[in-house]
């Protein structure tokens, strides 16, 4: 999949320079496409600097969490909602530590470190499963609510939007926090629906219905802020939170004797690992958008949805933010690629970028996630996990646009 998606840039990139230069007469397209190639190859690492600091640090710090018993404890609450929903998975088996640890890295923001983790979740809940090619229905919901984004704190998005300059680069917390809450709720409602799971059940409301009350009492009190104010409120809670998460699992940590520091480093060891691999596939994607940007076929393509969304009436300010949801299915390296892109050519704290920034961090790579989490098991028959994985994709997408009309138009 991701090899047809990077060689089709670079040939509808080299189709649309061929038809610039013999249909426009644009014979400095090539060259345009050249310097595009190391200018990306530049920037992928300078990119890739900070993310390894990035990746490092907060392994680490969930490193420390996870011998602090936090992740353990964690598992134990959310024990009883996974009993009701996950029913075939026995009380206290190893899967529902892994989910724990899986769902924390990417409220995080962590995608690539969640990986690993998801996938000895997904070898632990194959374990239970009946079927060696079949789906079970808890491997199906564990992957839609992966697909569905869980981003409580897109450390990552705070990342890039730092290394390309913003000046408040944790603005899209909100943003990004409300469109995540609705894709990951048409996921859960979703596969709810299809496996008839009872979602009515006492237990389930006692931790759905606080969410849902707090959730929709704190969007009531943001429709009272103006929109300077609610980009400040974000700002606030972001950094907030950010720092608060890091004292929390220091002070827990120490309580509980964890060697924190040592801890620390261990976790950070992890995070160079992961962190060190991403190169090749960050220079690729972005050499190959970087072509697709200035062969002139990009915006060929987006001047075709802005006409569409013109002739319907509505406005087409989002649309420069959309190459990243067109391709987030597909790669999660295709929409970082994407994004930082967007950030270049229209600005970092561009209304483009914002909506972009907001869609990846409430998205994610549903064909890649379907593809390697049952690959790694044999799985061979998804059942309706590809459905409600998308729907789940789409709702985030018309969040994320939603949301940053009302923070940021």
């Amino acid at each position: 999949m991701l090899n047809g998606l990077w060689l089709g840039f670079f040939l509808v990139a080299a189709v649309s320079a061929l038809a610039q230069w013999l249909v426009g007469g644009n014979a400095g397209i090539f060259a345009a496409m050249v310097e595009s190639i190391f200018a990306m190859a530049k920037l992928s690492v300078e990119v890739m600097v900070l993310l390894f600091g990035t990746l490092t640090l907060w392994l680490g710090f969930l490193k420390i969490a996870e011998k602090a018993g936090i992740v353990e404890w964690l598992a134990k609450v959310l024990g009883p909602l996974f009993a009701r929903l996950m029913p075939e998975v026995p009380p206290g088996h190893p899967a529902l530590g892994l989910i724990t640890m899986n769902f924390a890295a990417n409220g995080l923001g962590l995608d690539n470190a969640a990986t690993p983790i998801g996938l000895k979740a997904m070898r632990a809940l194959q374990e239970l499963n009946p079927s060696s090619t079949t789906a079970s229905n808890a491997q199906i919901l564990f992957l839609v609510l992966n697909a569905s984004s869980l981003t409580l704190l897109p450390v990552t998005i705070f990342m890039y939007r730092a290394q390309q300059g913003a000046t408040d680069p944790t603005l899209v917390f909100l943003p990004i926090l409300l469109a995540t809450s609705a894709s990951t709720l048409v996921g859960l409602l979703s596969v709810a629906v299809m496996q008839r799971l009872r979602l009515w059940d006492p237990v389930v409301l006692a931790y759905f219905i606080p969410g849902a009350l707090l959730l929709g009492g704190f969007m009531a009190f943001l429709g009272t802020l103006s929109a300077a104010a609610l980009a400040s409120l974000s700002s606030i809670l972001g950094n907030l939170t950010l720092f608060g998460v890091i004292i929390l699992f220091l002070v827990i940590g120490a309580l509980k004797r964890v060697k924190v520091y040592e801890a620390f480093v261990e976790g950070a060891k992890e995070g160079f690992d992961v962190a060190k691999s991403l190169l090749p596939y960050l220079v690729a994607m972005l050499v190959a958008v970087g072509v697709l940007r200035a062969s002139g076929a990009l915006e060929l393509a987006l001047d075709g949805i802005r006409h569409a969304v013109n002739w319907m009436g509505l406005d087409t300010r989002f649309v420069e933010g959309l190459p990243t949801a067109l391709v987030k299915p597909f790669s999660g390296s295709a929409a970082r690629a994407m994004l930082i892109e967007t950030m270049q050519t229209h600005g970092v704290d561009s209304f483009p970028a914002l909506v972009a920034a907001t869609i990846q961090g409430s998205t994610e790579t549903t064909f890649y996630v379907l593809a390697v989490y049952f690959g790694a098991v044999g799985i061979q028959r998804v059942r309706h996990a590809v459905g409600c994985a998308l729907l789940a994709e789409l709702s985030g997408v018309i969040a994320a646009i939603c949301v940053c009309y009302w923070f940021f138009a």
